[in-house]
């Protein structure tokens, strides 16, 4: 059942934090103006660089061998990325020859949800209810249940043992005969499931310390075994219960298709299955504590990149306007498609940008705004209607406002094109708005009443 709280704001109370809103929309709005004008000649500067780089860039038909003809050139070059680095887990034993090693820790908690709804109340008073609600998730964190508003749910969360999430990477992947920097190693994704082999001693030890963290927990004592053992039995808790209803597979969730099930090992409270290292008791129904532990490597790949030689490695390309680029995709790419791809992403990220900077700007205008509407808030009817007008005039003047600051920008920011788009602008409204349609009409009278060349 939720739990709900419920909190009464008395109108002078209200009164007083919409005047911090109406400070919170003027800084809301000069962010918004800040963050519009900076996308504009983020954008300009991207699509410069982007051109700059495209003009500078040459093909490298072989990267296998070394030519110092390229060297200091911006290349578009196909390889296998590829290391002999060996990356070691040391805290589970997991040695793989890949270019990364990811370990991802997650527990079995109970996670506090809480959802708020207020109503004014004739007067100016404000009651805000807020129900809370418990689900059990994978999370990636321990939860800390003793801050949980509900007193049913509080102290209710525990786990096993707690790890640490890990990424490891190869420091030498080479790339034909050249070797990768850092960043470009990162850029690398072919990840794949690392098949576990933990030793069993590992494993029993592991059991052990989840054991003797059950039993202290639970106070009930369970004999680990030395060998194997089948998983336990659990059976399906009733829907409606609170602590063990069973929830969907949580290893197979996690498991890739093509992983094998050949290194399956149970143990009481350990459990290795393909990639997933398992501690709890049962892998089909998960308890809270239950941790769940995947690991993934990047291998070898075909990548393609741009990016400056230098040496036997790469560094960013520095153009014009300073502004620097390289960057790595998967698989073979022609140096027009990258290219093509990089404009399309800058394109995207500007109007994504500019959307975000014009809703800030609607939202600082309706916190302008507030004050009045907390006025009204008396009466509440007399407030709902004035917010609707408020929500209306924010949103014109809001979209207004961020095609101004835009336009002035461009204007800045590229001041041929912005003088161009001042010029025609300028024309419109001495047409549309004084008189100067009538002024137009009339020399056109007067070229149709010029007198005609008389004909020889």
């Amino acid at each position: 059942m939720a739990y709900q709280e419920k909190k009464t704001t008395s109108y002078g109370t209200r009164v007083g934090n919409s005047l911090k809103s109406v400070l919170f929309g003027i800084v809301l709005i000069i962010g918004a103006t800040v963050l519009l004008w900076w996308n504009e000649g983020r954008a300009v500067k991207t699509a410069d660089m982007l051109k700059d780089a495209q003009e500078a860039c040459i093909e490298m038909p072989n990267p296998n061998k070394k030519s110092a003809n390229f060297e200091g050139e911006l290349i578009c070059a196909t390889a296998m990325a590829k290391t002999d680095d060996s990356l070691t887990d040391a805290e589970f034993g997991i040695t793989e020859n890949a270019i990364s090693l990811t370990r991802k820790v997650e527990y079995f908690q109970w996670v506090e949800h809480a959802e708020s709804e207020s109503e004014d109340k004739l007067g100016g008073k404000e009651e805000t209810t807020t129900t809370y609600t418990y689900t059990r998730e994978w999370v990636s964190y321990p939860q800390k249940s003793d801050s949980f508003k509900d007193p049913a749910y509080q102290g209710k969360n525990y786990t096993y043992t707690t790890f640490e999430n890990q990424d490891l990477w190869a420091e030498n992947v080479s790339f034909g005969a050249y070797k990768l920097n850092e960043s470009l190693i990162h850029s690398i994704s072919s990840t794949e499931a690392v098949e576990l082999n933990i030793s069993d001693q590992q494993l029993q030890a592991l059991n052990k310390i989840v054991s003797d963290a059950y039993a202290v927990v639970t106070g009930q004592s369970i004999n680990t075994q030395a060998q194997p053992a089948q998983q336990p039995s659990v059976q399906p808790v009733a829907a409606d219960s609170t602590t063990t209803a069973p929830v969907a597979d949580s290893v197979k969730t996690v498991l890739p298709d093509s992983i094998s099930l050949e290194n399956k090992k149970d143990y009481e409270f350990v459990h290795q299955m393909g990639n997933v290292l398992y501690l709890g008791r049962n892998v089909n129904v998960p308890e809270i504590g239950d941790v769940r532990i995947t690991f993934e490597k990047v291998v070898p790949a075909k990548v393609t990149i741009v990016s400056q030689v230098k040496g036997d490695t790469f560094k960013p390309y520095t153009a014009s306007n300073k502004k620097k680029f390289q960057t790595l995709v998967m698989g073979e790419k022609s140096m027009e498609e990258i290219f093509e791809a990089e404009n399309e992403a800058n394109s995207m990220w500007t109007w994504i940008l500019r959307l975000i900077g014009t809703i800030l700007v609607i939202s600082g205008i309706k916190s302008l705004f507030s004050f009045f509407e907390t006025i009204l808030k008396v009466v509440p009817f007399l407030a709902n209607i004035f917010a609707f007008g408020v929500g209306i005039v924010s949103t014109i003047i809001g979209v207004v406002y961020s095609l101004i600051v835009i336009a002035i920008a461009w204007i800045f920011y590229r001041p041929a094109l912005g003088i161009i788009i001042l010029i025609v602008a300028g024309l419109l409204i001495w047409v549309f708005a004084f008189g100067g349609k009538n002024k137009l009409k009339e020399l056109a009278n007067r070229g149709q009443a010029a007198p005609q060349p008389e004909e020889k």
